[in-house]
């Protein structure tokens, strides 16, 4: 499948179109750019910004969000990990800004664009099974739909993204919450090793055994400690899944609070999730639910009272699970600036559920006044075992303890005006302090839950999403990078 569902090359120029003045008033890395390409070898290419530019550099700059969008001078697409070890060695000479790209899914501002080199890893694009080991070697250039697809032909998946158009590298070096989660635990969980282009330009092999502090930091640290080409992740049997999605409309909201919060407190099943949010466009709010059983039937009862309730849609089949994540397309809502939060909460009861609601009506109305396309407040519900998958530590999450909470509150805002940024965020972080007070006063153990990195936005301190382990992610950093080459990327910075 495209990476780009539903995605035009005119809305894609447009984006550029309106990023001339920038590129006018920015530093010229052209020469960066011609030394890397004529440095690396011919399989590697190197595309320029100007007057006519290509698509594929046009791809290579595409973000799924406009609020990460920032036009390179050029875009480096490497064949192979030692090209990307000659350019690293290019950029720190000439102290040239530049951006590693997997999936093109994060939406902060600066966290893999650039207005430097755009390194698009979109060559690395293999799958390779291994039956023998029960392990996949995935390149990051890839969105887990084509990783889940490959994998089914084999009867196997790992532990990836739940939705659609998600690349790698931001899951596996950030941490990934799945629908199997309840089952293996987090993505970085599963990881077997990484090869990793040093700072210094030499590729390595990185396991717990041959580098137990970088495995520990690349599992969360994102791209602190060089760039990452290839993960090796454990492969689990995979048969095909019941589910799919169900759609209500806001006049069932009480229905499904009620439906919601038995089956939290009631289904213990580690196949079994259900994945719901709560959304509001055009003056309209709608609830979507994705339910999965990790089998072709689900036991009687588990879901019985969600199926009950009146909907509009329903896309509910057995399945393999490649074709169950694209029923929910979080790809198709490309293109608006984006804001993610997070809420670490203990359990979805029905006072909680209602908050939600109301969050996302109060919030819906107000922001759809200014530039405000949709609101969504997502509802991940996964068991107290969630941390417990791992005896391997990790940077994220550094702490596994019942403190952390083990289901989330993920909040999407999607909005068009740039002038808008400032008021959006801070409405954000209002909304998200308000429901960690609202679990809190309920009795519930999240005060010092971490963030999730992926989720957390832009100013977050890294202490909030890393705590104490903050001091050995910067040593970690200082060890491996004493240059600071990578402080010429975006991200969060040990």
């Amino acid at each position: 499948m495209t990476l780009l569902p539903g995605l035009s090359f005119a809305v894609i120029s447009g984006l550029i179109g309106l990023s001339m003045s920038t590129e006018l008033r920015r530093t010229d890395y052209t020469a960066t750019c011609q030394e890397i390409a004529a440095a690396v070898s011919p399989a590697s290419k190197v595309y320029y910004s100007g007057e006519c530019r290509s698509a594929q550099y046009i791809m290579d700059n595409y973000h799924w969000a406009s609020s990460n969008f920032q036009l390179s001078t050029c875009s480096f697409e490497p064949a192979n990990a030692q090209d990307i070890g000659i350019a690293l060695r290019l950029l720190a000479q000439n102290q040239t800004p530049f951006a590693v790209k997997s999936g093109g899914h994060s939406v902060n501002s600066g966290f893999s664009s650039t207005p430097g080199v755009q390194i698009a890893l979109s060559s690395f694009s293999e799958v390779v099974y291994d039956a023998n080991d029960q392990t996949a070697t995935i390149g990051l250039g890839l969105i887990w739909d084509d990783v889940y697809s490959e994998l089914d032909q084999h009867g196997v998946t790992v532990v990836g993204a739940k939705t659609t158009g998600v690349g790698v590298g931001g899951i596996v070096l950030g941490g990934g919450y799945s629908y199997l989660s309840n089952q293996y635990g987090l993505s970085v969980d599963n990881v077997v090793s990484f090869e990793l282009v040093m700072p210094n330009g030499t590729v390595a092999s990185i396991t717990s055994s041959s580098d137990p502090d970088l495995f520990y930091g690349l599992r969360g640290g994102f791209n602190n400690f060089g760039i990452v080409t290839t993960v090796t992740m454990k492969t689990y049997t995979q048969s095909q899944v019941w589910g799919g999605l169900i759609s209500y409309t806001a006049d069932q909201w009480d229905a499904f609070n009620a439906a919601m919060a038995n089956f939290v407190s009631t289904v213990t099943d580690p196949k079994a999730c259900v994945y719901s949010t709560t959304n509001y466009a055009a003056g309209v709010a709608v609830i979507l639910s994705i339910l999965f059983y990790d089998a072709p039937t689900y036991p009687d009862g588990i879901f019985n009272e969600l199926l009950a309730i009146p909907h509009f849609v329903e896309d509910i089949s057995t399945r393999s699970y490649s074709n169950f994540i694209q029923t929910f397309p979080a790809n198709a809502s490309s293109g608006p600036r984006a804001m993610f939060h997070w809420v670490p909460i203990e359990q979805f009861t029905l006072s909680m559920l209602q908050m939600v609601n109301n969050q996302t009506l109060f919030y819906g109305e107000k922001l759809s006044q200014s530039s405000g396309v949709l609101i969504s407040y997502d509802l991940v519900p996964l068991l107290p075992s969630l941390y417990s998958h791992s005896d391997t530590p990790s940077a994220f999450p550094s702490l596994r303890d019942s403190g952390q909470g083990h289901s989330f509150i993920e909040v999407y805002y999607g909005w068009t005006d740039p002038n808008d940024d400032e008021v959006i965020l801070q409405v954000g972080a209002e909304s998200a302090a308000y429901m960690k007070q609202f679990a809190v006063d309920a009795g519930q153990n999240v005060s010092n839950a971490l963030l999730y990195p992926n989720c957390a936005p832009p100013g977050t301190a890294l202490a909030d999403m890393y705590g104490d382990a903050v001091s050995r992610l910067h040593s970690i950093r200082s060890a491996v990078d004493p240059d600071d080459v990578m402080g010429l990327t975006g991200g969060w910075r040990f």
